[in-house]
């Protein structure tokens, strides 16, 4: 029995709004996380979607202990130093698993969620950042339904990625020629070697 989150947080605020470039300046206006456990095989059990406004955050710090993965897209630059200074502990410890880092990892560059959604699975997200930071801006009951959505629609993607490559061991893209192309990824978890037991005598 494997437990896995794959999760995605909207901001505040854009780099260009303030000075510098640390993520945590730019504040969190919504956090979206969907927990689900897997059997052996890695096929889905249960799952369930959960999304926090800022004054929820509270409730939402114990979903995230005793899981085996933390999934998300570009989430070690940007998501998690976002949300990290705002954790009772320290978050940036936790086993987090960022697609981008694998992505990068075997290409030698990154690649944004939407083109390699595009491509792994012939869809993807269903809005933008820039208008995610408006809907918050907004703030009326219709805009932060829309932010809502639009942040569960973001995990939801992140989610299908992440189980194309760890079932198929490759996602696609296209490159800066249009070509279609494929990353060889390795999404597994590490096998766990059992020690030979030592006889009493």
């Amino acid at each position: 029995m494997v437990t896995e989150i794959v999760f995605d947080i909207e901001t505040k605020k854009i780099f260009d709004d303030i000075a510098g470039s640390n993520p945590a300046d730019l504040g969190i206006s919504i956090v979206s996380i969907y927990k689900r456990e897997l059997d052996d095989k890695f096929n889905e059990i249960s799952g369930e979607m959960k999304s926090f406004f800022e004054e929820d955050f509270a409730k939402m710090w114990g979903l995230f202990s005793n899981v085996d993965r933390i999934i998300g897209f570009n989430t070690l630059h940007f998501d998690v130093p976002a949300i990290a200074p705002l954790a009772p502990y320290d978050f940036k410890k936790l086993t987090h698993f960022d697609i981008m880092e694998h992505i990068k990892n075997s290409l030698g560059f990154r690649l944004s969620l939407n083109a390699v959604a595009t491509e792994t699975l012939g869809h993807t997200k269903i809005d933008n950042g820039l208008n995610a930071v408006y809907y918050w801006q907004e703030h009326s009951e219709e805009s932060l339904a829309k932010l809502k959505k639009y942040c569960e629609m973001d995990v939801m993607v992140t989610k299908e990625v992440y189980d194309f490559g760890l079932k198929n061991k490759q996602l696609k893209y296209k490159d800066k020629w249009n070509t279609p192309r494929v990353i060889d990824v390795d999404f597994s978890y590490p096998k766990v070697e059992i020690a030979p037991q030592m006889g009493l005598f």
